[in-house]
C-alpha cells in the first residue's frame, strides 16, 4: 500500500504544479477566463483539467481494489496511473512526443482494469 500513497501524493503534486503553470500562463498572456483562443493556454488548461477528471476516479477505484487484490496489483496500477498521467501532461504541453496518446491509452487501461477488478470482487461479496 505504500506505493499507492506515494503515487497518490505525486499525482497531487502534479495537480498543484499544473495549477501553478496555468496561473502563471494566465498572468503572462493576460487571459483571465477560459483559454482566450490561445493554443498554448488551451493545452495547459486541458492538461490540468484532464488530470483532475481522471486521477481521482482511478485512485479511488485502485484504493477500493486494494481490499481484494494483492500488493503487486495495487502497486502496478498505481505506478501505471502515475506514468500515464505524466506522459499525458507532458504530451499536452509539448514536452513528450506522443505522450498524450500513450498517456490516454494507459490511463484508459488503468481505469478499465480497475473497474473490472472491482466488478469481479463485487460479484463475490455476500449481502446480508
Amino acid at each position: 500500500m505504500p506505493v499507492f500513497f506515494v503515487c497518490a501524493g505525486l499525482l497531487g503534486l502534479m495537480a498543484a504544479m499544473l495549477t501553478v503553470h496555468v496561473g502563471l500562463m494566465r498572468g503572462r498572456k493576460r487571459i483571465n477566463l477560459g483559454d482566450g483562443g490561445d493554443a498554448e493556454m488551451q493545452a495547459a488548461v486541458r492538461a490540468h483539467g484532464n488530470l483532475m477528471e481522471f486521477a481521482p476516479l482511478c485512485l479511488l477505484m485502485i484504493y477500493m481494489a486494494s481490499d481484494f487484490y494483492g500488493f503487486r496489483m495495487v502497486a502496478g496500477l498505481s505506478v501505471a496511473l502515475l506514468v500515464a498521467r505524466i506522459l499525458h501532461a507532458g504530451g499536452m504541453l509539448g514536452l513528450i512526443p506522443k505522450g498524450r496518446l500513450l498517456g490516454t491509452l494507459a490511463t484508459t487501461l488503468v481505469l478499465g482494469v480497475s473497474a473490472i477488478l472491482l466488478a469481479i470482487a463485487g460479484l463475490g461479496l455476500k449481502q446480508y
